[in-house]
């Protein structure tokens, strides 16, 4: 039987893919599988992963026929693990050894639906761990109590899926995939849901996770249309929680950190091409526009002038072609 799956998407990693292999084969089991989803690469990630694939043990390499983005990537590997467990890593992180042997060691001593996990955030050679935002650690809690309060740092906005581990009943329960074709902010509605769904968590101080800044490939540092996704992954969060039983109390949560999202990119909006600013602007504006008015306002009160000005200006934005050429462009339906 396969006690874990560990999904490992690449694309055009070939500076760092050695890095991640040598870490996998470091944490090889012989109950442990390594599916290496090759995303269409182009340089030479590919043959790496053709090598990895013969010499480390557990390794199983899918290839995508045409790139498809880290989330359908994912999903790829999800639908052909086997494991009692999952796992996610991308495809330029690394793992300390016998890292994952530790934290399947703490799911089967805790049992509950997934695991939480600290990180070392990695730029150049500076070294910097980063805490999940869960104070009581090694006990199994309710996923829903750790999204509020919505004026504090909480479970869901440390969202990155490799910085834990997952039970295959969540696979099986449809928590686990990622909106098919997001190229950035997939992991934020996929972690919103996980934690409005499922039953139990836990966030545990097992460190082994390094996770690289400053790629130059990576979406995090390219201005380009694929960072704008980020708005129909928050749209999707919106929309979930607003059909949420617990609405009135969860709403305010996601319609702030949405604000918080559109805050930083407009802020920093000179690193983007300069269509793709405009377009940042409009979509910005008519998001705004789409959230739940009173709540959006209760949210702005309660932030910095600064950031609420910057956003009261937006959402007076008048709607116009800009948002709906926006719109069109990634599938996002501009208001009206």
């Amino acid at each position: 039987m396969v006690k874990l799956s560990v999904v490992v998407p690449f694309f055009n990693v070939q500076t760092y893919a050695l890095d991640t292999l040598r870490s996998l084969r470091a944490n090889a089991r012989e109950d442990f599988e390594f599916l290496l989803v090759d995303d269409c690469s182009t340089d030479g990630t590919t043959e790496l992963l053709e090598r990895a694939g013969r010499e480390i043990p557990g390794a199983v390499l899918i290839r995508h026929e045409r790139n498809e983005g880290l989330a359908t990537a994912r999903n790829t590997g999800l639908d052909a693990a086997r494991g009692e467990y999952l796992a996610f890593l991308d495809g330029d992180d690394w793992l300390a050894p016998g890292f994952y042997d530790r934290l399947v060691a703490d799911m089967d001593g805790l049992g509950c639906d997934f695991l939480r996990t600290d990180h070392v955030r990695a730029t150049g050679r500076t070294r910097s761990v980063r805490r999940s935002p869960v104070g009581r650690r090694a006990e199994v809690l309710r996923p829903r109590d750790a999204i509020l309060p919505a004026d504090r740092t909480t479970s869901v906005d440390y969202p990155y899926a490799w910085a834990g581990m997952y039970h295959r009943r969540l696979l099986e329960r449809g928590l686990l995939h990622f909106t098919p074709g997001l190229r950035t902010a997939e992991d934020r509605p996929w972690i919103w849901k996980l934690h409005r769904e499922a039953d139990s968590f836990a966030a545990v101080s097992t460190l082994g996770i390094f996770y690289r800044r400053g790629v130059a490939t990576s979406l995090t540092q390219i201005g380009d249309i694929r960072q704008l996704d980020f708005i129909r992954a928050f749209d999707q969060v919106i929309d979930e929680t607003t059909n949420d039983r617990d609405a009135d109390r969860l709403l305010p949560k996601a319609v702030r950190t949405y604000c918080a999202l559109i805050s930083h990119h407009i802020s920093s909006v000179e690193r983007f091409e300069p269509a793709v600013a405009k377009q940042l602007r409009a979509m910005s504006a008519a998001a705004l526009r789409r959230m739940p008015q009173d709540v959006l306002g209760e949210a702005l009160t309660s932030m910095d002038e600064r950031r609420a000005a910057v956003l009261r200006k937006l959402r007076r934005r008048r709607a116009g072609a800009g948002a709906n050429s926006a719109a069109r462009s990634t599938g996002v339906e501009a208001a009206a």
